[in-house]
């Protein structure tokens, strides 16, 4: 249950401050000048532009537009310039300044690229040749000048290049990644260009004042006239597959070096179908018709035979046969048998009785002295009997409901619950989700509008000053979201919501209004002032929906998320701030917030952290008046069922049995609490699954041995003694309710060491409540009934029993069985004689197998899961929420995979196994999961892991000059644009450059590393200082946010780190299939992963723990149902010693299963752990419209036809009334429940096995005992001595 089912993805929040700027801006051109702006003649050894001339009013420097000759730089100049750019050498067309800013401003986009040095060295030569290449004029025209303080600086300019260069420029760096936002480095330094053209025009673009980009316009061609004299730009671009300066595969998939290593793709497997013309059937539904043709044609031939030998056959003259009970039958019945069955005499004289089985001889010996016994002294029985179950019940005081669904579904020891248990103790527990979902509605079958305009941004601006100002009572305490929001940096909550654009500032929305908002839609990775308060990107796919492909200012809908920091509950009052508050901000929402959205014409859904348990708390008593007016009715009914149809209505009141129906329900309830109890007295606590569902088992089974005995003892003579009565009762159908009884307790006893604690709990207190249950229906029951019996001789009023009618015309009247008497007529002259014609039951036999083998390919088509819609009540605030998430989403839930102890040191290959980046293994971790992305649809992985490694790799690296730095005595030296570097400017809000750090140095020269790897000691050493460096405009690489929960530091000293996490996403899970399958894909994934690498590594999203029981819910299943089936066929066959009766139990029990497996196909019901416990419990109840006929069969006398005619006019009625009608009216009132999970798994279910076990019980069971039932086991214990009189023994 989930819970599990929830959308944490909607939250793709970096937490690291990434204060990224256009790459043409830190990269921008500086180049030489021209004097009077006029077209310069192209030619080697001449620049466009030289030096640097003025600087704009936001402080970026211009270009003098100078055309002059390139300059021979001296020695210390040329080997700065050949450290950066390799391929620029002898003369150059930049200065000193010139060089130091592009050295300065090129520190930014390093982090980006280095991870693949290939894109990192092509693009560095695109500004390294526009800069500084000598031969400058060949590439670059100054198209437009512009005066500054009467000097002429270069305001646009024309850069020729190649289409081969700008294409293979383009490809070198596509598919780089920048995972500490799970994306690619494209979607920062291009705004997610898709081809090179795009890619330049959005490099060359001019920016205002105080934006980032270039200064003057840059227009990348490749078209020129021959006589321009134009060489364009065409110098070598290193392949990003290149082994000289290799990418990693995640960030070059397309390398030859890479394709070998491609994982083979999962869940691609095909079904096994059959093709016949234009019919294609599977192959397990074809080997099902196949099958159940052959045994049709195999039982039409054995009908066929048989017939044919009956006519060949001497012929025997039929008469109609008088058993020896003929005499017994008139008695009872008031009628003589004289219209039994026509059998042949030679069938009768075959048929001669054996011996019963030794157990049935004992049972039966039992019964008739327990009669006895009870009918002398049933107000000792009686008490005795309650005190074991009155006592039990002192137990419920301890009584504890358990509703966690953690603690519910998932096995202590499971697979989930370890990885769960272990991710958050190593490293955090997933943060709480508050939402909003605001959205348009649709008119007229139209389109619903864009949602993305000023008054509906408005609209949210008041909403988020209502939430920023809501407080909630803790403990006296008020408590608001800033006291408990996930602040990344420790400084603003991480809020995600598209006024992030505007920083959640309205005068800022008020500036630059709604187009600001649709600029950061395509510029939210790049663009400064699109950052959040939490100095983080906003991908506007986790802040709207609804929107056609990437076309964000179409969106339908906002969704506002709030991240809560979440704590491990020990105790279960850690989050309690959190819970407080979440309760109101759901009362905030409906009685404030939700008038304020639909008087805008929009709609609103919502959820918090805490909603789906308060909902389901609330569902547990939504529906209690329905269960228990469901329980009176039956109890109502019972009460009916069991009382007399007198020939005077004044006797009514005197044969009526309501005071022992209720006694019996009593009994019952008692059964049930006494099972709580001693459960309850021992730790095991309760479910919602066990009040609602035992109580309703122990009544068909209870309510059904009490009218078996009911009407067993008004089946006996009535100028019987009392003691006869009760004893002669019990011997008849004792031994079946026993067998019946017992055959459920060890079912569900033994079904109890299923793994799931909602079965395993169920079926331990389901076989103690049955258990108990049948010693209370033998012991208290019966002696009520004797009660019951002196209470109507003696004329007494029912419920009344101390008013009386009359003696005489009580006792003449109030054992009269008319009622029952005509119902077990009905079976046995109506219901006997149409099952006993050959055509109905060929008809019976053939629909019936058709059916199960129906059944059976149906029920292939079992979904496993259980939809969140499905368990919350149907007026839930909840079902439109989970209605929207499916409906608007585009994100999924977060993916982490988890490596254990992983091994840093420099002895190790652990490194080069996970990383990504260059000279990591191709078939590495993170490479394959990069792989893995490429095909989201068999995989469900939506996009690249976030990968601390390969940062903290690319932040020690000595190219990334602008990261790991240090002061001259060893401590950490943060970026210059991060204090104290630099100081803060209270007016601009810039940082201005200090020297506190002009002195610092790189961390390492690449002398110091091992083959570009860090030692075990500078891995130790450096690693805290990641996690604490803040990311910033010139090192985006800090870990600090990003990364700060991604391993555990924990005795890391030793070489090892206990646990690392690589955060990917899923793609949008909107079934509950996506739910499973993508747990699947990823287990198998990462199985395959630890084979591979010999590493331990397992997947983790917030939804497994709940998901995981669907994984191999089919396995419990039929676990379940095998255990369930095999143990009451090794009772019936122990207790009847008949393999054959044993067979044929069995099998009607697999066929009611199978067809309710079938039904729950037809009808959409899924296999989660509601629908097996319901199986489990159908089994339960379906051995009582199957024991019962069965063994009355094997005691009767007769032939086939006979004694299945004789079962269903003794067993068949009680069965019939007793549970089918029973369990009718009480299922019926289920269908009104308030929750669609009654509906479903309640009242659909329990009425498709009322169903099903009548038709099988009372139709097909008694056709297919009178083709091939086993032989008579009757043999009636005689006793030696007469008892005494019954009124002897009167109290």
């Amino acid at each position: 249950m989930v819970t599990v089912g929830r959308r944490r993805g909607f939250v793709t929040f970096a937490a690291a401050a990434i204060a990224l700027m256009q790459i043409s801006y830190l990269l921008f051109p500086i180049s030489a000048q021209q004097s009077n702006g006029s077209r310069v003649v192209p030619a080697e050894g001449y620049c466009s532009m030289y030096g640097i001339c003025a600087q704009r009013s936001d402080g970026k420097v211009l270009n003098c537009a100078n055309a002059t000759k390139a300059v021979k730089p001296d020695t210390l100049f040329s080997s700065r310039i050949q450290s950066l750019c390799p391929t620029i050498t002898g003369d150059v067309c930049c200065t000193v300044d010139q060089f130091d800013t592009l050295h300065q401003q090129v520190q930014q986009a390093v982090p980006f690229l280095v991870g693949c040095p290939a894109c990192l060295r092509n693009f560095l030569n695109l500004f390294c040749e526009m800069s500084c290449s000598p031969n400058q004029s060949l590439f670059i025209n100054v198209t437009s000048v512009k005066q500054i303080n009467s000097t002429m600086t270069v305001d646009g300019i024309d850069y020729y290049v190649t289409t081969n260069y700008g294409e293979e420029l383009y490809n070198s760096c596509k598919d780089v990644k920048f995972g500490t936002l799970n994306t690619r480095a494209m979607d920062f330094i291009g705004a997610g260009a898709k081809t090179y053209k795009d890619w330049l025009a959005f490099i060359g673009r001019q920016a205002n004042l105080n934006e980032p980009g270039s200064p003057y316009l840059i227009t990348f061609g490749s078209d020129f006239s021959d006589s321009s004299g134009v060489k364009p730009l065409n110098s070598t671009i290193y392949s990003c597959g290149d082994p000289s300066l290799g990418c990693s595969c995640g960030d070059c998939p397309s390398s030859s070096v890479c394709a070998g290593s491609l994982l083979p793709q999962l869940n691609t497997e095909t079904a096994c179908s059959v093709k016949m013309g234009s019919l294609k059937a599977k192959c397990l539904d074809f080997s099902l018709v196949v099958i159940y043709l052959a045994l049709l044609c195999a039982f039409l031939l054995w009908g066929l035979l048989y017939r044919t030998r009956g006519r060949t056959a001497s012929p025997l003259q039929a008469k109609p046969l008088r058993n020896s009970d003929n005499k017994s039958n008139m008695n009872k019945n008031g009628k003589s048998p004289h219209d039994s069955v026509q059998v042949p005499e030679a069938a009768s004289s075959t048929a001669k009785p054996s011996n019963p089985s030794i157990v049935q001889t004992y049972m039966s010996i039992f019964f008739r002295k327990h009669g006895i016994f009870v009918a002398r002294h049933p107000l000792r029985v009686l008490c005795v009997s309650l005190l074991v179950p009155v006592l039990l019940c002192i137990g419920l005081f301890r009584l504890k409901v358990e509703t966690r669904p953690e603690k519910l579904w998932v096995s202590p020891g499971s697979e989930a619950a370890n990885e769960k248990n272990y991710f958050d103790s190593h490293l955090a527990p997933f943060y709480r989700i508050e939402q909003l979902v605001l959205a348009t509605s649709a008119s007229g079958g139209s389109e619903a509008p864009s949602i993305v305009n000023d008054n509906n941004m408005k609209l949210l601006f008041e909403i988020q000053k209502k939430v920023d100002d809501l407080r909630a009572n803790y403990s006296g305490s008020k408590v608001a979201l800033a006291d408990i929001c996930l602040k990344p940096l420790s400084t603003d909550c991480a809020t995600q919501s598209v006024l992030q654009y505007f920083q959640l500032d309205p005068k800022k929305f008020d500036d630059s209004g709604i187009d600001h908002a649709k600029f950061c839609f395509q510029h939210y990775t790049s663009e400064e002032t699109c950052l959040s308060t939490f100095q983080s990107p906003v991908d506007p796919s986790t802040i709207l929906g609804g929107f056609p492909g990437s076309n964000f200012t179409e969106a339908s809908a906002f969704v506002i998320t709030y991240p809560v920091n979440n704590k491990v509950q020990t105790t279960g009052k850690e989050n309690g701030k959190a819970m407080a508050w979440e309760r109101a901000f759901i009362n905030l929402v409906k009685e404030e917030i939700r008038p304020m959205v639909l008087a805008q014409n929009l709609t609103l859904s919502f959820s918090s952290e805490s909603s789906i348990q308060d909902e389901l708390n609330r569902e547990s008593t939504a529906d209690a008046i329905t269960i228990m007016i469901s329980y009176i009715v039956m109890f109502a009914y019972i009460s009916f069922t069991l009382g007399d149809r007198p020939s005077r209505w004044l006797l009514l009141f005197v044969s009526s049995k309501v005071l022992l129906g209720l006694s019996g329900v009593v009994l019952v309830m008692l059964s049930v609490l006494g099972s709580m109890g001693f459960f309850s007295a021992i730790g095991v606590k309760s479910t919602l699954i066990i009040m609602e569902v035992i109580p309703f088992l122990v009544l068909a089974v209870g309510v059904d041995n009490m009218c078996i005995l009911v009407h067993a003892v008004k089946r006996q003579p009535d100028q019987s003694n009392l003691e006869e009565r009760i004893s002669d009762a019990l011997v008849e159908v004792g031994p079946s309710i026993t067998l019946a009884s017992f055959a459920e307790v060890l079912a569900f006893a033994v079904s109890a060491i299923n793994p799931m604690p909602a079965t395993r709990v169920f079926s331990m207190f389901a076989a103690l409540a049955v258990f108990m249950d049948f010693l209370l229906q033998v012991t208290a029951f019966v002696a009520l009934i004797v009660f019951d019996i002196r209470r109507a001789q003696d004329g007494r009023i029912d419920c009344v029993p101390c008013a009386r009618i009359t003696p005489s015309t009580g006792a003449g009247d109030g054992g009269d069985g008319q009622r029952l008497h005509l119902l077990a007529r009905y079976m046995r002259d109506v219901h006997g004689r149409i099952l006993r014609n050959r055509a109905v039951k060929f008809v019976v036999i053939t629909v019936f197998v058709g059916l199960t083998f129906a059944s059976i390919a149906l029920s292939t088509r079992l979904q496993p899961g259980l939809e969140q819609q499905i368990v919350l009540p149907r007026n839930s605030y909840l079902q439109d929420y989970f209605d929207d998430l499916a409906k608007y989403m585009k994100v999924g839930p977060p993916l982490y995979f988890v490596v254990k102890d992983f091994n840093y040191s420099s002895a190790s290959v652990d490194t080069n196994q996970i990383c990504s980046i260059s000279q990591c293994n191709s078939n590495s971790l993170l490479n394959e999961i990069s792989r893995q992305s490429l095909s989201p649809e068999t995989s469900y992985i939506a996009k690249p892991a976030a990968s601390w490694l390969d940062d903290f790799l690319i932040w020690m690296s000595p190219e990334a000059f602008g990261c790991c730095r240090k002061f001259v005595n060893g401590s950490y030296c943060p970026p210059d644009d991060q204090p104290p570097c630099c100081q803060l400017d209270q007016v601009s809000g810039s940082c201005m450059t200090s020297k506190t750090c002009s002195n610092c140095t790189t961390c390492f020269l690449h002398s110091d590393l091992d083959n570009g790897r860090p030692s075990t000691t500078q891995f130790r050493d450096k690693l805290p200082w990641f996690l604490d460096a803040l990311p910033s405009s010139d090192c985006s690489k800090g870990g600090k946010g990003a990364y700060s929960t991604s391993l555990d530091l924990s005795g890391y000293e030793s070489g090892i780190i206990q646990a690392s996490a690589f955060r990917t996403y899923h793609t949008p899970l909107n079934k509950q299939s996506d739910y499973v399958n993508s747990m699947r894909a990823a287990r198998d994934f990462s199985s395959k992963m630890s084979r591979d690498l010999q590493m331990k590594i397992f997947p983790y999203s917030v939804f497994y723990i709940f998901f995981e029981q669907y994984l191999s819910v089919w396995k419990t299943a039929i676990m379940n149902i095998c255990v369930c089936l095999g143990t009451i066929f090794v009772v019936c066959f122990i207790v009847t010693s008949s393999l054959w009766a044993s067979a044929i139990i069995l099998t009607v029990l697999a066929m009611i299963v199978l067809d309710m497996m079938g039904v729950m196909a037809i009808l959409g019901i899924q296999l989660n752990a509601i629908s097996v416990v319901n199986l489990v419990m159908s089994i339960g109840i379906a051995v009582e419209f199957c024991v019962h006929i069965t063994h009355a069969f094997m005691i009767g006398t007769g032939d086939k036809e006979t004694r299945a005619r004789q079962a269903l006019s003794t067993m068949g009625a009680s069965v019939f009334s007793g549970i089918t009608l029973t369990k009718l009216v009480g299922v019926i009132v289920l269908r009104f429940a308030k929750s669609e999970v009654f509906v479903v798994y309640y009242f659909q279910m329990y009425l498709a096995l009322v169903i099903i076990g009548f038709l099988h019980g009372l139709i097909f069971l008694p056709v297919l005992l009178s083709l091939c039932g086993p032989p008579t086991k009757w043999a009636k214990p005689k006793e030696q001595s007469q008892p005494p009189s019954a009124s002897s023994e009167r109290t």
